[in-house]
């Protein structure tokens, strides 16, 4: 046996004891599950309606974990999330609605379909072009609009993004990153101009087109305007918390210093960062 041959078995023994370990672990959680749901009593009581904001917490912190980078916690909340996918569908299977193997049949039966550059003859050799033939793929599903498929609770600013990038995936899109910018000074243009006519509906309007502009802006440039905008959030409260910290040092509150002490501390604060 040649030794790339020899590492390529390896790697196959490897692949398969993975997956093997991955269903055990699976197949334990959904023996748990049941035990939870027949035993607990808090299990017992739980329905679709009151895990939902459970879920949409457990999701936030888990997009808490990622900007940290933090491995560990991203493994937990991961964990926690899945235990979520278990507990509907196992809600689901009692109401003979579905089950975990139709939820997951259902995504790979999905997956197959919209990757016929895998699974079919379709030719994709760019991430963009994958993208491009997903949208029209489910066009071809039977979906009226490109923009069905953005759920109506997103935050705005992520579901501005959203809809900027599925209308782009049917080529509704601007031609080059210049024009986009020229874009945004146009719209901070209109805004300064209804605010100098101080009509607080058209100023709304005209400061929304401008965060909508520098969204599609961030697009342009591989930036994740909510991942960016977090960022700035932590680093902000970062800073202030610094503030805060020395204010309390010099045994004041917060509101007894100076402007041009709190400035002092802030820039001590982003020297660090």
């Amino acid at each position: 046996m040649t030794l790339p041959l020899k590492r390529k078995n390896q790697t196959a023994v490897h692949r398969m004891e993975s997956r093997t370990a991955a269903l055990e672990a699976f197949e334990r959680l959904l023996v748990i599950m049941d035990e939870l749901r027949e035993k607990c009593p808090w299990d017992r009581k739980q329905t679709l309606e009151s895990l939902r904001h459970l879920t949409i917490e457990e999701t936030y912190e888990l997009g808490d974990a990622i900007l940290e980078n933090d491995m560990d916690e991203i493994k937990k909340e991961l964990g926690d999330l899945l235990l979520h996918i278990v507990f509907y569908s196992k809600i689901g299977s009692e109401k003979n609605a579905f089950d975990i193997a139709d939820v997951a049949n259902h995504i790979s039966d999905k997956l197959i379909h919209r990757h016929p550059h895998i699974y079919g003859d379709v030719d994709a050799d760019s991430a963009e072009q994958v993208e491009k033939n997903w949208e029209a793929i489910k066009l071809k599903e039977g979906k009226r609009s490109v923009l069905e498929g953005v759920p109506k609770g997103l935050p705005a600013l992520i579901k501005a993004y959203r809809i900027q990038d599925k209308v782009s995936g049917v080529g509704f899109d601007w031609d080059n990153t210049e024009a986009v910018f020229e874009k945004v000074t146009e719209e901070l243009s209109e805004l300064k101009s209804e605010v100098e006519q101080s009509d607080s509906d058209k100023m709304e309007a005209e400061f929304g087109d401008v965060l909508f502009s520098i969204i599609n802006y961030a697009r342009f440039l591989k930036i994740n305007p909510e991942t960016a905008l977090e960022r700035t959030n932590k680093k902000f409260m970062e800073r202030f918390t610094h503030i805060e910290s020395k204010a309390s040092e010099a045994g004041k509150k917060i509101n007894e210093l100076s402007l041009a002490e709190m400035e002092v501390y802030w820039q001590q604060a982003k020297s660090k960062n």
